[in-house]
């Protein structure tokens, strides 16, 4: 299968954050920050400066201006020539609130971006002690989505990275 040069440089760039994620001081960080009652912004702010680094925007603004909800903002944004990134982090509300399907839905309405990287928790401990698998259902969920009985939609590409 022949990949267009967006979906090269994008899994490319993929390949940089997993390295990123994967170095200790890094994993430590958001081992610490993933706790019950967290919000997935002191996660971010554990990778803020190296997806800067990437060529990353935080909070990048105006990517949604010509629709009605155009306060919709990213967590981090990377133009590219084929299709920009839009780089979601999430933790507690990711498949309880259905947060990452929010995020597959604004990559795809979103004219600058074709490619989603998602950053989402393995296991997910809630208030009473049980845990739930997160990342196995977000693959699962967002998987779907490119089925090919379904039609097909404005996401060229999903990166999803687990913590």
């Amino acid at each position: 299968m022949e990949h267009s040069q967006g979906v090269v440089e994008a899994s490319n760039l993929a390949l940089s954050v997993s390295g990123i994620l994967a170095r200790e001081n890094t994993k430590a960080a958001i081992k610490a920050a993933h706790h019950v009652g967290a919000s997935s912004h002191v996660i971010q702010s554990v990778i803020l400066k190296d997806m800067n680094d990437l060529g990353f925007t935080s909070e990048k603004k105006g990517l949604f201006a010509d629709y009605k909800v155009t306060g919709i903002r990213p967590d981090y944004f990377k133009p590219q020539k084929d299709g920009g990134i839009l780089f979601e982090v999430e933790r507690g509300k990711t498949i309880a609130n259905n947060m990452d399907l929010l995020d597959l839905w604004k990559t795809h309405i979103c004219k600058e971006a074709q490619h989603l990287f998602l950053l989402v928790p393995l296991i997910r401990v809630t208030e009473k002690g049980s845990e739930q698998k997160i990342f196995n259902s977000v693959v699962n969920r967002v998987s779907t989505f490119f089925h090919e009985d379904l039609s097909p939609i404005d996401v060229a590409s999903v990166h999803i990275f687990g913590y």
